[in-house]
């Protein structure tokens, strides 16, 4: 049987969905080899939110044909959903599977190598579609792709996806025309996937997807428009969580980013009954300036968006809250940014991705006059990349003295001493010793991997991992 290398771009519904089209190969008699080596079939699932990701799409194909000319390279997803004919008929691809066609890949793969035998393939646009079917309007569809996971790579956290598509049509943002309107998955079929794992020995799920905050929306009887402004938005999704929460063997349930106006009182005080579910919010933020978040096409002001905080913070003891915020969009002023800079100081994240603004084409923003110098977007990346190293090593900080609960997964070994690393239900990393004597005639034990382990912390053992004591 022929040999297949995987490589995945982009965000963690792509490498989740690499994982289960690699799970469904390996079922279908295909062996899995390392994509640094030579494949008979190379399988890269792309990437398009910026043109930076384009490029690097591009390369990643180009590289696989390189290393074997004669394999038969796969460009899956979000680049050739969105690729236009010249992109399609670039002379590295030999097969292009677009986003909702993932699922059915290892029967596409088989339909083209018959053709291929029988010399019915090509290099025209027809040939690497097989006739057009491979690549379909995704606009068009209403029903979630059903793809579920049988295992995963982490061994102790499994990502399950929850959702597709986006209906907020940021104005940066692609997606949602490469990815299509809010599909949701039946809840049955996640908790059937979670259980799976559970039993398998995963005690952490995160739920993750294109825009989770809609989840439902669909089943709401909703295909268009915006899901929370409604007085039921977020219901499913809680719902959701709630049965999670009862499958036997999952000690902890994170989510994946989510919408700042998805945080009402009631949405809060829900999570907050349910003990599994981890204090740790990625809300995105992308601008503190009013503005430029009505530029950007964002649902929300910066007001609105402190209020949300504040209920989390009202709710939970001391929660995570991470965030992203793009810099120099377009017309952004020196008084825009500080206005950001400041509201960012204000809300005190715990981590912060920084991104400045790559124009995409095809979207509202890249047509925007005002663009803004590189030069400009680098400092303006660099003041707040300092102000979050600040804020998080101060949030890590108030951990010391205090006891924590981590799930371990990994081991590191640091002057020639063995530490066990996991993360805390804030996604703190923290380490303590695995082979310090505990008196005259024994040794602490090493708890392995996938454990709950509790300890005090005694300080930091690196710059982003607390020490602790067991």
């Amino acid at each position: 049987m022929k040999s297949v290398a995987l490589h995945n771009l982009g965000c963690k519904v792509n490498a989740y969905e690499l994982e289960v089209i690699g799970q469904k190969l390996q079922k279908k008699g295909y062996f899995i080899v390392p994509f640094e080596g030579k494949a008979d079939i190379y399988i890269v699932n792309t990437c398009t939110v910026t043109n930076i990701a384009d490029r690097k799409s591009r390369q990643m194909l180009h590289r696989a044909k390189k290393r074997n000319p004669d394999a038969i390279v796969v460009a899956v997803g979000c680049y050739v959903q969105n690729g236009s004919e010249e992109k399609l008929l670039d002379e590295s691809i030999d097969l292009a599977v677009g986003n909702n066609r993932k699922k059915d890949l290892p029967e596409i793969l088989a339909a083209f190598l018959k053709e291929r035998e029988t010399g019915g393939t090509n290099l025209s646009l027809a040939g690497k579609t097989l006739h057009h079917t491979s690549i379909v309007d995704i606009a068009a569809q209403r029903d979630y792709e059903e793809m579920g996971l049988m295992d995963c790579r982490e061994h102790t956290r499994a990502y399950i996806k929850i959702q597709d598509g986006c209906n907020q049509f940021c104005s940066y943002c692609i997606i949602p025309y490469v990815r299509g309107r809010v599909r949701s998955r039946r809840q049955e079929d996640i908790l059937a996937e979670v259980a799976s794992l559970a039993e398998r020995g995963y005690k952490e799920v995160v739920l993750t997807g294109i825009h989770i905050s809609s989840y439902g929306m669909d089943f709401a009887g909703k295909a268009e428009g915006d899901y929370l402004t409604g007085d039921k938005g977020g219901t499913a999704l809680l719902n959701l969580i709630r049965s999670v929460s009862e499958v036997n063997g999952i000690s902890r349930i994170r989510l994946g980013s989510l919408e700042p106006r998805i945080i009402t009182e009631k949405f809060a005080a829900g999570l907050a009954g349910l003990t599994k579910v981890c204090p740790h919010f990625h809300l995105s933020l992308q601008s503190g300036c009013d503005r430029t978040l009505k530029r950007m096409n964002r649902h929300y002001t910066a007001g609105e968006y402190s209020d949300r905080v504040k209920i989390l913070r009202s709710a939970f003891f001391r929660p995570a809250i991470t965030t992203d915020v793009i810099v120099g969009f377009p017309q952004e002023t020196e008084e825009e940014f500080r206005e950001t800079e400041c509201f960012v100081r204000e809300m005190a994240f715990y981590e912060m991705h920084v991104f400045k603004y790559s124009a995409r084409e095809g979207t509202v923003a890249a047509a925007m006059h005002g663009q803004i110098p590189e030069s400009i977007k680098s400092e303006r990346s660099a003041v707040l990349l300092a102000l979050e190293k600040e804020q998080s090593n101060g949030y890590r900080r108030d951990y010391i003295g205090k006891k924590i609960r981590i799930l371990t997964e990994d081991t590191l070994e640091k002057e020639g001493h063995l530490y066990r690393v996991g993360h805390t239900e804030t996604y703190v990393k923290a380490a303590f010793p695995i082979a310090r004597r505990l008196s005259n005639d024994g040794y602490l034990p090493d708890t392995g991997g996938n454990q709950l382990v509790e300890g005090r912390v005694t300080g930091f053992l690196e710059d982003e991992i607390l020490l602790m004591d067991i």
